[in-house]
């Protein structure tokens, strides 16, 4: 079971010393990482990402780490509304409304990282939840959370590698 956290925040400051804070917080073994990014919307709507270098970096192998990268980009830069959807993608889609990224996640987390906000996006394959959540109380934030099983990551994997 895996656990993607986005934390949104209205001062770019704090989501930056957040993101640092949850690094350091893998290296103290209090979390480990799949995958975690710092995004960055401009005033304009424009997506910014910054990840903490290489995979190995985070913990994760290379199949995580390219779940992580696509579930950014269905989450981030793939317009859901008004787009015309091929049979592959249709079908990663209807995929996705099986798990825990279904369209009301999508949609939660495309409200709490608006224009001109900042997130931290956290895909944790383990968690000491009571001092993750104690260590970053502190920075505030808007907290949209899911959980995927390892049935559901597999299949998205899966449906993934079809899509392409």
């Amino acid at each position: 079971m895996s656990d993607l956290i986005v934390i949104s925040f209205d001062d770019e400051a704090k989501a930056t010393a957040a993101y640092e804070e949850v690094q350091q917080l893998q290296d103290d073994l209090i979390v480990e990482l799949a995958g975690l990014a710092l995004v960055r919307v401009d005033d304009y709507g424009k997506k910014h990402v910054e990840t903490p270098g290489p995979v190995g970096k985070v913990g994760a192998g290379a199949g995580a780490g390219a779940l992580f990268g696509t579930m950014m980009g269905l989450l981030f830069f793939v317009p859901f509304f008004g787009l015309v959807i091929g049979g592959a993608l249709g079908a990663l889609f209807a995929g996705l409304d099986k798990t825990g990224l279904n369209a009301e996640f999508r949609d939660r987390v495309k409200t709490a990282v608006a224009d001109g906000r900042s997130a931290v996006v956290i895909y944790a394959t383990k968690i000491t939840e009571d001092k993750f959540g104690e260590a970053l109380r502190g920075f505030g934030g808007t907290i949209v959370q899911t959980s995927l099983s390892d049935a559901d990551e597999h299949e998205l994997a899966h449906d993934m590698t079809a899509a392409r």
